[in-house]
Protein backbone atom coordinates (compact mmCIF):
# COMPACT_ATOMS: atom_id res chain seq x y z
CA UNK A 1 0.00 0.00 0.00
CA UNK A 2 2.90 2.32 0.82
CA UNK A 3 4.38 1.69 -2.66
CA UNK A 4 1.07 2.67 -4.25
CA UNK A 5 1.02 6.03 -2.48
CA UNK A 6 4.67 6.67 -3.31
CA UNK A 7 3.96 6.02 -7.01
CA UNK A 8 0.93 8.33 -6.93
CA UNK A 9 2.99 11.06 -5.25
CA UNK A 10 5.80 10.64 -7.80
CA UNK A 11 3.31 10.82 -10.66
CA UNK A 12 1.75 14.02 -9.29
CA UNK A 13 5.21 15.59 -8.91
CA UNK A 14 6.03 14.59 -12.48
CA UNK A 15 2.84 16.23 -13.76
CA UNK A 16 3.67 19.41 -11.85
CA UNK A 17 7.18 19.38 -13.31
CA UNK A 18 5.78 18.95 -16.83
CA UNK A 19 3.31 21.79 -16.43
CA UNK A 20 6.06 24.06 -15.09
CA UNK A 21 8.41 23.15 -17.94
CA UNK A 22 5.68 23.68 -20.52
CA UNK A 23 4.95 27.08 -19.02
CA UNK A 24 8.52 28.11 -19.82
CA UNK A 25 8.21 27.20 -23.49
CA UNK A 26 4.80 28.63 -24.33
CA UNK A 27 4.42 31.35 -26.89
CA UNK A 28 4.49 31.80 -30.64
CA UNK A 29 8.21 31.11 -31.03
CA UNK A 30 9.33 28.17 -33.12
CA UNK A 31 10.94 25.23 -31.33
CA UNK A 32 14.74 25.44 -31.56
CA UNK A 33 15.01 21.65 -31.86
CA UNK A 34 13.90 18.79 -34.07
CA UNK A 35 13.13 15.21 -33.03
CA UNK A 36 13.40 12.26 -35.41
CA UNK A 37 12.17 8.82 -34.37
CA UNK A 38 13.25 5.66 -36.12
CA UNK A 39 12.50 2.27 -34.54
CA UNK A 40 13.60 2.69 -30.92
CA UNK A 41 16.10 5.50 -31.54
CA UNK A 42 15.55 9.21 -31.02
CA UNK A 43 17.74 11.76 -32.75
CA UNK A 44 17.58 15.25 -31.31
CA UNK A 45 19.12 18.16 -33.15
CA UNK A 46 19.00 21.77 -32.06
CA UNK A 47 20.16 25.20 -33.10
CA UNK A 48 21.15 25.69 -29.44
CA UNK A 49 23.43 23.59 -27.25
CA UNK A 50 21.58 20.68 -25.59
CA UNK A 51 22.50 20.32 -21.91
CA UNK A 52 20.21 17.53 -20.68
CA UNK A 53 17.65 15.07 -22.06
CA UNK A 54 15.22 12.93 -20.10
CA UNK A 55 12.76 10.37 -21.50
CA UNK A 56 10.01 8.76 -19.46
CA UNK A 57 6.94 6.61 -20.03
CA UNK A 58 3.34 7.78 -19.75
CA UNK A 59 3.04 6.00 -16.40
CA UNK A 60 5.97 7.98 -14.96
CA UNK A 61 8.92 5.58 -15.23
CA UNK A 62 12.16 7.24 -16.25
CA UNK A 63 13.74 5.41 -19.19
CA UNK A 64 16.74 7.56 -20.14
CA UNK A 65 18.47 10.53 -18.55
CA UNK A 66 21.60 12.10 -19.99
CA UNK A 67 23.26 15.15 -18.48
CA UNK A 68 26.14 17.40 -19.54
CA UNK A 69 25.62 16.70 -23.24
CA UNK A 70 26.98 20.06 -24.48
CA UNK A 71 26.29 19.28 -28.13
CA UNK A 72 23.76 20.26 -30.80
CA UNK A 73 22.89 16.65 -31.69
CA UNK A 74 22.33 13.48 -29.67
CA UNK A 75 21.09 9.96 -30.42
CA UNK A 76 19.25 8.05 -27.73
CA UNK A 77 18.33 4.37 -27.79
CA UNK A 78 15.05 3.64 -26.02
CA UNK A 79 15.51 0.32 -24.17
CA UNK A 80 11.81 -0.59 -23.85
CA UNK A 81 8.82 -0.79 -26.19
CA UNK A 82 5.96 1.63 -25.60
CA UNK A 83 3.60 3.52 -27.86
CA UNK A 84 4.12 6.89 -26.20
CA UNK A 85 6.88 8.66 -24.28
CA UNK A 86 7.56 12.10 -22.88
CA UNK A 87 10.83 13.85 -23.61
CA UNK A 88 12.33 16.83 -21.79
CA UNK A 89 15.07 18.84 -23.46
CA UNK A 90 17.06 21.36 -21.46
CA UNK A 91 19.07 23.87 -23.49
CA UNK A 92 22.15 25.87 -22.54
CA UNK A 93 20.15 29.12 -22.51
CA UNK A 94 18.08 27.73 -19.59
CA UNK A 95 14.91 26.96 -21.53
CA UNK A 96 13.22 23.62 -20.97
CA UNK A 97 10.93 21.99 -23.52
CA UNK A 98 8.73 18.93 -23.04
CA UNK A 99 6.91 16.97 -25.66
CA UNK A 100 4.86 13.81 -25.92
CA UNK A 101 6.15 11.43 -28.58
CA UNK A 102 4.19 8.66 -30.28
CA UNK A 103 6.33 5.77 -31.48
Amino acid sequence: MKNFFLRIAAFILLLLYISTAQGQSTGKEAKPYKINIYNKQLTLSSSKIIKQVMVWTTDGNRVVEQKNIDNNTIRINIPISRQAFFVMISLANGKIYTEKLMM
